[in-house]
């Protein structure tokens, strides 16, 4: 068999299991346990040339691996809202610009321009 059958093979005989390894870990975050999932198989498609001839504990060491990336992850974004403030934009509610405020949304600007570059970066990227 081709290094791509054998990942076809491994595809089908334990996406489930996967699925469900995963689902366990997450509490059931259906679109969380979808992406991590999917980053777990995109690794075994990477690595098929690395597949052993039992790949199910194999992908369960790369799934435990994805999640620990997704928790981290998850992590840096609520750290993130909090930095930013328990304000009302941190929870998607709209603020008026008050009448005396020197132009409209500059407070934006202001704030944005007081975060690094990176993390300026971030929110304009999640922004568009």
């Amino acid at each position: 068999m081709s290094n791509d059958e054998i990942f076809a093979a491994a595809y089908r005989e334990h996406y489930w299991a996967v699925s469900r390894y995963v689902a366990r870990r997450l509490d059931g975050r259906t679109s969380e346990v979808e992406e991590v999932v999917a980053e777990v198989f995109t690794v075994a498609w990477r690595r098929r040339d690395d597949l052993p001839a039992t790949p199910l504990p194999w992908l369960y060491g790369v799934a435990r691996n994805c999640l620990a990336n997704a928790v981290r992850g998850y992590g840096r974004r609520r750290r993130l809202v909090d930095r930013l403030g328990n304000d009302e934009t941190a929870h998607g509610r709209h603020i008026v610009d008050s009448p005396d405020s020197e132009a409209p949304g500059a407070w934006v600007h202001e704030a944005l321009n007081r975060l690094s570059p990176a993390d300026q970066e971030v929110l304009r990227l999640t922004a568009w």
